[in-house]
């Protein structure tokens, strides 16, 4: 009977939870098999989509127009834009 190397999971770009989830497979089942059910498993998750903030975005776009036209310069250390009592504060960012 031939052995088969076990199947190679690179473990430093796992979050905490699925390295959790690797060790529990490994314990219950061993080491080569539980390699290939977390394999499988992972396989058959939903790949992660960043969520973006479309305010961010709107502010980001609408700013950068005002950058690249001349009329607009952020120092190092930004600025804080809040809301605040029906109209919009920015205050220097706090270092």
């Amino acid at each position: 009977m031939a052995t088969r190397s076990p199947t190679r999971i690179d473990e430093s770009n796992l979050t905490k939870a699925q390295r959790r989830k690797l060790d529990a497979l490994r314990r219950s089942v061993g080491d080569e098999i539980g390699n290939r059910a977390f394999v499988a498993w992972l396989s058959a998750q939903p790949a992660a989509a960043a969520e973006v903030d479309e305010n961010a975005v709107l502010i980001a776009e609408t700013l950068w127009a005002l950058i690249e036209d001349g009329r607009l310069a952020i120092p190092r250390g930004g600025y804080l834009v809040r809301r605040g009592h029906g109209r919009v504060v920015v205050e220097k960012a706090r270092g």
